[in-house]
């Protein structure tokens, strides 16, 4: 049995805590500003925390923390109030989108505390609860392997075991601090080229001299097609959910910055990266009067991670 501590119980967090608890024996200790996010992962099993004090007193040492927050300021805060709390021989844990040399930096500032740092690229959006998240890990390993029990559980049920023997299918130990994010930071770049593909080929689709039913295309698209993937079932999802032609969704675009960093990090390294930097592009024409790929766009975002979309005016 593993203890560890969780903050930030958002759509990602809240699923990950009620993942643990579901499927497995270990234990969490959660923490959210959010009163009522508590009370739903007290629901699920776990035990409530109502400060990152708090938090931290009910866990014994050595102490594990696995923070899932919005990344920049908000991370940083927490890691810092976080090294103020804990000692020597502890783990601080980042699961969100930090850009991997914040993570090296975090590291080498916490291991003067005596405090070990991992980072954990983490995809699968709101879906991970029912079917598992892929996790890219980086950090010490001793570290990593402290914590390889809470992986497993979030990891694929049909995990195998990996050719290094780290881990199972799902989850990866790359490296040092920073390796874990570094690749889920090009894994964002590539997602942005793929769903770009989608989009543009949809919107030709939409403009087409025939009556198409996009859906039912998406569809058997994902039955033995090269271009299968889950990307696609949820276009299919999105079609049925929101029309053939997406009427009520505003095709505006976020981008939360790792499409940029693999740009900056490819052009540091004279990787020419036209695709990746193409679809960024497109997200951000599409803050201005959204075409039909950039609804397609929007719509997917909202179907594999949640993120809002805006309602488009009615007419």
């Amino acid at each position: 049995m593993t203890q560890i501590g969780f903050v930030g119980l958002g759509k990602m967090g809240g699923n990950m805590v009620h993942r643990i608890r579901r499927d497995s024996d270990h234990e969490v200790v959660a923490f959210d500003f959010d009163a009522k996010a508590v009370k739903k992962a007290v629901k699920k099993g776990a035990t409530g925390a109502g400060s990152l004090k708090e938090l931290v007193e009910q866990l014994g040492p050595p102490r594990m923390v696995w923070i899932m927050v919005p990344a920049g300021d908000p991370t940083q805060e927490t890691v810092d109030k976080l090294a103020k709390l804990l000692e020597r021989g502890d783990v601080i844990v980042d699961g969100g989108n930090s850009r991997w040399t914040d993570d090296k930096r975090r590291s080498a500032e916490l291991k003067r505390r005596g405090i070990e740092y991992v980072d954990v690229g983490t995809s699968g959006g709101v879906w991970g609860l029912e079917v598992g998240y892929c996790m890219m890990v980086g950090g010490p390993p001793k570290a990593v392997k402290r914590l390889a029990p809470i992986l497993d559980v979030l990891a694929p049920e049909t995990s195998e075991q990996s050719s290094d023997a780290i881990g199972p299918r799902g989850w990866l130990h790359f490296g040092p601090a920073g390796a874990g994010h570094y690749v889920k930071m090009v894994h964002n770049g590539v997602e942005y080229g793929l769903m770009q593909a989608y989009a543009e080929g949809f919107e030709v689709f939409d403009k087409c001299e025939y009556e198409l039913d996009k859906a039912k295309i998406a569809h058997l698209w994902g039955q033995g097609s090269v271009v299968r993937s889950w990307l696609c079932e949820l276009a299919a999802r999105a079609f049925e959910l929101d029309g053939n032609s997406l009427e009520a969704i505003e095709g505006y675009t976020e981008d939360s910055g790792e499409g940029r960093w693999t740009i900056a990090d490819a052009t540091a390294h004279d990787v020419p990266t036209p695709v990746i930097t193409a679809s960024l592009y497109a997200r951000m024409r599409s803050r201005g009067d959204g075409e039909f790929a950039d609804r397609v766009l929007a719509a997917l975002r909202n179907q594999f991670g949640g993120h809002a979309v805006k309602a488009a005016a009615k007419k």
